[in-house]
């Protein structure tokens, strides 16, 4: 049996193949657009899913949406009818794209795939729960979704037995936390629905001097962690600004755009984390007192914020934890997929989701195929050994890498197989990635990998790491004696956003890092995603190239084959076809 699942027309744009209960494929629309965060039908990912699995839209059984459509829009009519007049501008904005693509999403999978079968809608944080307990290890646990707004909800509580999910409590909009954080993260300047983890990177370089302030000016709290907004602060209901005027009569004039960051930025970052964490840990804990559950999933975007999951099992009674590597809105068509096969057809689950690694591969023939075409001058490993051999050495001579092997990872994160790596013993690597390879904000962190026999020989975590920490959705303490060994991936807290590798799902990027271990009595890496700000990770050799030739990146490997910058002419980023890409 063969599901497919689509989520599409708000933001990250995803498709997710299931068969006999199995994952078997799933990609973001924007790897293949190259267009960041597309919103769009994923064409690209569905054909690509279709093609990995060499099967026609003829073999799907059934498709599933990742929301209901008239649910969402009878919100929206009663948002604009609120709050009208002044909703009027925003109204009129909406209105075609809900009408012409969210409404008619039926007719769109239809005519575009040309599907006769039958079309499944599941609820917005129905799926979300669904995309981390289906596929998570645990038989029973609890359930909690957090993110900006799905039709109504915007924050879920229930628990999962066995194939079944019961949400039981949820809160509504226009009261929304994922709507708080983002709404601030505006007024920061960033941008909404993009940008909210550099606020959370920004935090630890301020204090949370307003967090008591923001808490009673903004936000109603019950004991058991339910919560309404003070909605004079805001404007997301009624017109696209998502702070009000009064926001700025009471905190001050909003930050624009690129420039300066303050301290009082960074301290408004810092009290902001602080009090979506105590809101969070009001939450859990009322959730674990009901259901008394050991285990917990957690998704929703808000179930990226790394740095209160990794608090979590300190702050509650939880004792393990599952979080799903696209936690947003892009890991729903996972989700979907999952629930249709195990919840409404009733068959039981037989897939655990401990890889990322579900998009598309290239082999040594189509890598040579384009290297040669393009005339780029490379040489080639004669085997893993000399690969590894080579490349430790080339990090540990403080060489900036592209790596891209295997499979693309699915969800925000690069994990080992679009990434790119580097020495995390020099303390000038985080300003070199920064300035000259990613072309980012100076404060923005980097993060470790670390083979999991190593971890807690570097890192203070909880009882045990946790699974989602494969995942890099876990900030954890860094051992106060090995900071000093690992500047670049220290963050000025003392944190790290790590990524714990097992050997079994990474084996050539595991051994890698022993590797790199070897030569510098250090086995971490500095692993980033494989693009530049501003862009998707990179999915083809030809972007990995692309991005090697436009930024300070020194080597590229790709699968068995090493690509230097120095050694290839700068013309061919800059020419035509390459500029037009």
């Amino acid at each position: 049996m063969y599901i497919l699942g689509i989520s599409c027309f708000y933001h990250d744009s995803s498709v997710a193949l299931l068969k006999d209960g199995k994952i078997i494929a799933a990609a973001e629309e924007e790897r293949f657009t190259r267009k960041k965060h597309d919103t769009g039908f994923p064409i690209n990912a569905i054909n690509f899913c279709l093609n990995y699995e060499n099967i026609k839209i003829k073999d799907i059984d059934y498709i599933g949406f990742y929301e209901k459509p008239f649910l969402k829009f009878e919100r929206i009519l009663s948002q604009h009818l609120n709050n009208f007049p002044r909703s009027l501008r925003m109204f009129v904005k909406s209105m075609p794209n809900l009408i012409n693509e969210k409404i008619r999403i039926s007719k769109i999978i239809r005519k575009k795939l040309k599907y006769k079968k039958e079309i499944l809608y599941i609820d917005h944080h129905l799926a979300h729960a669904a995309s981390s307990y289906l596929v998570s290890p645990f038989k029973k646990s609890a359930i909690l979704t957090i993110d900006g707004v799905g039709e109504w909800a915007t924050t879920a509580l229930g628990y999962g037995k066995e194939n079944k999910i019961f949400i039981e409590e949820e809160i509504r909009f226009p009261h929304s936390l994922g709507l708080l954080y983002t709404a601030i993260t505006t007024y920061l300047g960033f941008k909404a629905n993009n940008d909210e983890y550099k606020v959370m990177g920004l935090a630890p370089y301020g204090k949370p001097i307003y967090f008591e302030k923001l808490k009673e000016k903004l936000i109603k709290l019950e004991k058991d962690g339910s919560y309404k907004l003070n909605m004079d602060y805001f404007a997301y209901n009624y017109k696209e600004q998502m702070f009000s005027e009064k926001f700025i009569e009471e905190f001050g004039t909003s930050r624009k755009k690129e420039s300066d960051i303050t301290q009082f930025h960074k301290d408004m970052a810092a009290s902001l984390q602080k009090l979506y964490e105590h809101i969070l840990f009001m939450i859990l804990n009322y959730l674990y007192k009901k259901y008394k559950l050991k285990n917990l999933c957690i998704s929703g975007g808000c179930g990226l914020n790394s740095v209160a999951n990794g608090k979590i099992l300190k702050n509650t009674s939880f004792e393990n934890i599952y979080i799903q590597p696209a936690s947003g809105d892009g890991g729903t068509s996972i989700g979907v997929v999952s629930y249709i096969y195990n919840s409404i057809l009733n068959n039981k689950r037989n897939f655990v989701m401990d890889s990322a690694y579900l998009g598309p591969e290239y082999n040594d023939d189509e890598i040579k195929n384009f290297l040669n075409k393009e005339e780029i001058k490379y040489s080639k490993f004669p085997n893993e050994e000399r690969l590894l051999d080579q490349v430790s050495k080339l990090i540990y001579n403080n060489n900036v890498i592209g790596w891209f092997q295997g499979r693309m990872e699915f969800g925000p994160r690069a994990l080992g197989n679009r990434s790119i790596l580097s020495n995390p013993c020099n303390p000038n690597m985080q300003d070199i990635l920064n300035l000259k390879v990613k072309h980012r904000e100076k404060f923005r962190p980097f993060a470790p990998v670390i083979c999991e026999e190593d971890v807690n020989k570097y890192f203070d975590g909880d009882k045990k790491l946790q699974m989602p920490s494969y995942y890099m959705l876990m900030v954890y303490p860094i051992k106060e004696e090995k900071r000093k060994l690992i500047p670049a991936v220290t963050h000025v807290d003392g944190s790290g956003r790590l990524q714990v590798l097992n050997k079994k799902y990474n084996e050539l990027y595991w051994r890698l890092i022993k590797q790199f271990g070897k030569l510098s009595k250090v086995p971490i890496l500095i692993n980033t995603s494989f693009n530049i700000r501003g862009e998707p990770i990179v999915c083809s050799p030809k972007e990995a190239y692309k991005c090697m030739m436009g930024t300070g990146i020194d080597y590229l490997v790709l699968g068995n084959y090493l690509i230097k910058r120095d050694d290839n002419p700068k013309h061919m980023w800059d020419s035509e076809k390459y500029a037009k890409d």
